[in-house]
C-alpha cells in the first residue's frame, strides 16, 4: 500500500527533523554469570560524577537491558555497576553511532549481603503478569483499555474490537471476574451491542500492576468459571501528570504523593463517531462517553493506611439510521437493501465508590476492611422502522439497489433484477434498569517462614429493579409474519416487570507453603471458598489446589498443575426465565430455582525461560480441560447474553495454548501466541452435542514491537489477530445455525517520542515541566478485512429467513498526542 508507507515515511521524516542531529546509540544487557538479566543495574559515562540519574545516564531494564543516547564524541568511558556485583568499565573509542555492549557481572565474594537477580518475571502460579504500559502505545480501536492487551494472549479471544469485553477458553463475557484493588467490578447490565458499550472501568493511566489467569486460579479469587483480571492502583510519591488527544476521544491524569499522603485523578472521554462511520449502516451517530476516577490513600500510622476508590461515568448514545446497502452469499449472493425512520437513545449512568483500611498488627500479620457500594441506572430506548428489499446480486458485480416497487436504481444496464421479497418491520424498546450492590469485606494474612495464610469474608446486599418493554412487528409482501391467524401477530415480545432484593456471603482461606532444596522449589497452595446466597439458599463448597515446580537444574524451567472446583454463582441476567402466553407475548419472571452452573477445571503448564541472540524469552506452553454441568444455556447477538434462565445442558471444554514472549529486537517486549480448543455443551435430554456459543477452535495472535536502530525513538507496533468464526444461531433460538467467518484484524502503529534525550529543545526552559511528549498514529484494520459481528435476519412471505451480515469497522486512521508531566 504505497500511501501509507509514503504516510508513514512523511511522519518519520517530519519527527526526526524535530529532534537531535547526530547522536551516539549504545545499547545493550547487563547479565549475571546464570546468564540472566540483572534489574536496576547503573550504566553511566563515568565523567557524569557516578550519577546514573544524569541525562547520560540509565538503569537496566527487569531483562536486564539499557540504552543510552549521547553527543558524538570519541571516547566513552562506560560504567556497569550493581550492589553485590563486581564493577566493569569498558572504554569505547571511536565508537560507531550504533553500538551493542553486553556485560557480564560477576558476584563480588566481599558482598555478604543476599543478592537478588530478576529478568522476566517466574510464574508462581497460574496468575501472569502483565505490563500494563504496553497499553499506551498499542494501536487499539477502543481508544486505549487494558482489556485490549488481555486478547493478544493465549486463550483469550475477542470477535469486536468496539468492546471491551472478552471471552476465555470458550467461557462468555461474564465468566470473567475482574478487581480493582482486591474489590471486584461491576458492568452495565443492558449493553447488547458495541456501540453502546464505550469505556472500559479500568483507567489504564492509573494502573501500576496485572494479573490475569485463564483458569485454575486460587480459593482468594471470586466465584467465577472462566478468568480472573485482578489490577492494582499505583501509589504516586512525586507530580505527575499526562494529558493525551485523538479521533477517538480525550484523556488528563494528575497524580502527586509525599510521605503521609497520595492522590490520583483520572477524566476520560470518547467518542467513537468516527470509528462508527465506516459501518455499512449510514446515519447520524452521537456516542459520548465520560468518566472520572479517584483513588486517594492516607498513611494514619507507620503501620495503617486508608484508602478510598471513586468512579463516576456515563454513557450516551443516540443513533438516527438512514440507509443500508450490503451485498451477502457466495455464488448465489444477495442484495439487501434497507431505508430506516426513527432513532435510538441510550443512557448509562454508573458510581462506584469503595472504602479501605489496611495494616498490620505484628510483623506476621496484617489485616484489612472494604465497604464499597456499585449503583447503575440504565435506560435503553428505541423506535426504528425499516422498509427492506432482498434480491439476487448481479453477476457482474455491480450493487444496485432495488427500489420497494421493483425498480432497479443505479448498476448497468444489463443488471436488471427482480426483488425476491419486500418487507416492513419496526423495533420497539423502553428498557429501564436500576441495580445496586454494598459490600463490606475483611481479609486477612500471616506468614512465618515458608508458610503463609490468608483468609477473607464477605457479606453483600444486590436490589435490582427492572422494566423490560420490546416488541418486533414484521410484514413481508403484505403478511403479518408470523400469520396463519385471523389478526396480525407480534414477530416478537417481551414484556417484565421484575425486582430483586437478596444477600449473598463469601468467605476463602488458603494457605501456600514453600519448599526449598538443591534440587529445586516447590510451592502448593491449598485454600476453599464457600458462597451462600439467599435468593437460591444454596451453599457452595469451591476447593481448589495448584502446584508449582521449579527443578534445580541447569535449564531454567518450571512446572504448574492447577485444579479446582468453581461455581458460578447467578446473578440477575441469569435468572430471567420467560413464558410464552396464548399471544404470543415472553413474559419474564425470575427463577429461583436456579442453581449455581458448576465447572471442574484441571490446568497443567509449564515455562521455559532462555536467551537467544543475547535476549531473554519464555516460552510457555498450558493444556487445560473443564467439565460443566448444571449450564444455563445462552446465545450471544455482538455482545449481548440471553440465557434461558434454567439448568438445561451440560458441556466441556479443552484445549492448548501457546506463548512466546520476548525481546525479537533489543529493549522491545513483543509475543505470539496460538491455541486450539474444542468446546461443546447439549441440552438435557439430548444425545447432540453441538459447539458452544464461544467456541473458537484456533486462535493466533502477535504483538510486535520495533523500532528504527539510528531512531530509537521512532517505535512500531504490529498487532494482529487471527481467530476461528463463532457459531451462530437462528435469532431467539437454540438451533446451531452455522459459523461466522474467520475474524482477521492487523492493527498498526507509530510513535515517536521527544525527551530530553532524544530532542534538543526539551532542554530548554519552556519544556522544564515537560517530561516527554509522543505523536501516533494509527492504522486500525490495516487490510480493510470485513469482519462478521452477528446478523440481520429477513423473511419473505413464506417465512424464509435470511442473514444478512453485520460487519465491523473497516480501516481508519487515528492520530494520538500524548504529554508526560513533572
Amino acid at each position: 500500500m504505497p500511501p501509507l508507507r509514503s504516510m508513514l515515511l512523511l511522519l518519520a521524516l517530519c519527527m526526526a527533523a524535530l529532534g537531535q542531529a547526530r547522536q551516539l546509540r549504545i545499547y545493550g544487557y547487563v547479565t549475571d554469570s546464570d546468564n540472566r538479566g540483572i534489574e536496576l543495574a547503573n550504566v553511566y559515562v563515568q565523567s557524569s560524577a557516578d550519577d546514573p540519574a544524569a541525562i547520560n545516564g540509565t538503569t537496566t531494564n527487569r531483562n536486564g537491558y539499557y540504552e543510552l543516547l549521547l553527543p558524538q564524541t570519541d571516547t566513552v568511558p562506560l560504567v556497569f555497576s550493581m550492589i553485590g556485583y563486581t564493577t566493569v568499565v569498558q572504554r569505547l573509542i571511536m565508537p560507531q553511532e550504533v553500538t551493542n555492549i553486553n556485560v557480564q557481572l560477576l558476584t563480588d565474594e566481599q558482598w555478604l549481603g543476599e543478592v537478588e537477580v530478576r529478568g522476566i518475571r517466574r510464574q508462581e502460579g497460574t496468575m501472569d503478569r502483565i505490563d500494563a504500559a504496553t497499553t499506551r502505545v498499542m494501536p487499539d480501536a477502543t481508544g486505549g483499555s487494558i482489556e485490549s492487551l488481555l486478547i493478544t494472549f493465549a486463550g483469550v479471544n475477542q470477535n469486536n474490537e468496539l468492546s471491551s469485553q472478552y471471552n476465555v477458553r470458550g467461557g462468555s463475557f461474564d465468566e470473567n471476574e475482574v478487581y480493582v484493588n482486591g474489590i471486584e467490578v461491576h458492568r452495565p447490565l443492558l449493553i447488547r451491542s458495541g456501540q453502546q458499550e464505550g469505556l472500559s472501568f479500568v483507567n489504564p493511566l492509573m494502573v501500576d500492576n496485572v494479573e490475569f489467569s485463564a483458569g485454575g486460579f486460587d480459593a482468594c479469587y471470586g466465584d467465577k468459571m472462566a478468568s480472573v483480571l485482578d489490577i492494582t492502583y499505583k501509589r504516586p510519591t512525586r507530580f505527575e501528570a499526562s494529558l493525551n488527544a485523538s479521533l477517538l476521544g480525550a484523556g488528563a491524569y494528575v497524580g502527586h504523593g509525599d510521605s503521609t499522603f497520595s492522590q490520583m485523578h483520572g477524566i476520560r472521554y470518547k467518542t467513537s463517531a468516527y470509528m462508527l462511520g465506516s459501518l455499512a449502516t449510514s446515519g447520524n451517530y452521537q456516542p459520548n462517553y465520560v468518566d472520572y476516577q479517584t483513588f486517594l490513600t492516607w498513611r494514619l500510622t507507620p503501620r495503617w493506611h486508608m484508602s478510598f476508590l471513586g468512579n463516576v461515568s456515563q454513557n450516551d448514545y443516540r443513533f438516527i439510521p438512514d440507509s443500508l446497502s450490503e451485498s451477502f452469499g457466495g455464488q448465489n449472493a444477495k442484495q439487501l437493501s434497507i431505508w430506516y425512520e426513527g432513532q435510538e437513545k441510550d443512557r448509562f449512568t454508573t458510581a462506584f465508590g469503595a472504602l479501605s483500611a489496611q495494616g498490620a498488627v505484628s510483623r506476621e500479620v496484617s489485616l484489612g476492611f472494604d465497604l464499597s457500594g456499585f449503583y447503575t441506572n440504565e435506560r435503553e430506548t428505541y423506535d426504528i422502522t425499516g422498509e427492506y428489499v432482498l434480491s439476487d446480486k448481479p453477476a457482474d458485480g455491480s450493487n444496485p439497489t432495488v427500489s420497494l416497487s421493483g425498480e432497479t436504481i443505479g448498476g448497468n444496464e444489463q443488471s436488471e433484477i427482480q426483488a425476491l421479497g419486500t418487507g416492513v418491520y419496526h423495533q420497539h424498546a423502553r428498557n429501564l434498569l436500576q441495580a445496586g450492590v454494598i459490600t463490606l469485606a475483611h481479609h486477612g494474612d500471616w506468614t512465618r517462614g515458608h508458610n503463609s495464610l490468608r483468609w477473607g469474608v464477605s457479606a453483600r446486599a444486590e436490589l435490582i429493579s427492572d422494566h423490560i418493554s420490546e416488541w418486533e412487528w414484521r410484514d413481508s409482501a403484505g403478511y403479518s409474519l408470523p400469520h396463519g391467524s385471523e389478526r396480525p401477530e407480534l414477530y416478537y415480545s417481551m414484556r417484565g416487570d421484575t425486582a430483586m432484593h437478596s444477600a449473598r456471603v463469601q468467605a476463602y482461606v488458603q494457605n501456600t507453603h514453600r519448599w526449598t532444596t538443591d534440587r529445586g522449589q516447590l510451592i502448593l497452595t491449598v485454600g476453599g471458598r464457600l458462597n451462600w446466597w439467599s435468593y437460591t439458599n444454596e451453599v457452595l463448597p469451591s476447593p481448589r489446589a495448584s502446584l508449582t515446580y521449579n527443578p534445580g537444574w541447569k535449564r531454567d524451567v518450571s512446572f504448574r498443575l492447577a485444579t479446582g472446583l468453581y461455581y458460578q454463582a447467578p446473578f440477575y441476567k441469569e435468572l430471567r426465565d420467560t413464558l410464552t402466553d396464548d399471544l404470543g407475548v415472553t413474559r419474564i419472571r425470575l427463577n429461583d430455582n436456579l442453581r449455581a452452573q458448576r465447572s471442574v477445571h484441571v490446568v497443567l503448564g509449564g515455562d521455559y525461560y532462555f536467551r537467544a541472540w543475547g535476549r531473554p524469552f519464555k516460552l510457555t506452553a498450558e493444556a487445560y480441560y473443564k467439565y460443566i454441568d448444571r449450564m444455563v444455556s445462552y446465545t450471544v447477538d455482538n455482545v449481548r447474553v440471553r440465557y434461558s434462565g434454567r439448568n438445561d445442558s451440560e458441556g466441556h471444554a479443552s484445549g492448548l495454548d501457546l506463548k512466546l514472549y520476548g525481546e525479537l529486537v533489543p529493549g522491545a517486549d513483543s509475543w505470539i501466541n496460538f491455541s486450539v480448543m474444542s468446546a461443546k455443551q447439549h441440552l438435557l435430554g439430548s444425545d447432540t452435542w453441538v459447539s458452544s456459543p464461544q467456541e473458537q477452535r484456533y486462535s493466533f495472535s502477535m504483538l510486535f514491537q520495533d523500532y528504527l536502530p539510528q531512531l530509537p525513538q521512532l517505535k512500531f507496533h504490529l498487532k494482529m489477530q487471527f481467530a476461528d468464526g463463532q457459531p451462530f444461531f437462528y435469532p431467539r433460538q437454540k438451533e446451531l445455525t452455522g459459523r461466522m467467518p474467520m475474524y482477521k484484524r492487523i492493527d498498526l502503529g507509530a510513535t515517536y517520542v521527544f525527551n530530553a534525550r532524544t530532542a534538543k529543545f526539551m532542554r530548554s526552559p519552556a519544556a522544564k515541566h515537560i517530561k516527554q511528549w509522543a505523536v501516533q498514529f494509527e492504522v486500525f484494520n490495516l487490510v480493510d478485512w470485513k469482519n462478521v459481528n452477528s446478523y440481520f435476519w429477513v423473511s419473505d412471505a413464506y417465512g424464509n429467513q435470511w442473514g444478512s451480515p453485520n460487519y465491523l469497522t473497516g480501516r481508519r486512521y487515528n492520530l494520538k498526542i500524548t504529554i508526560d508531566l513533572k
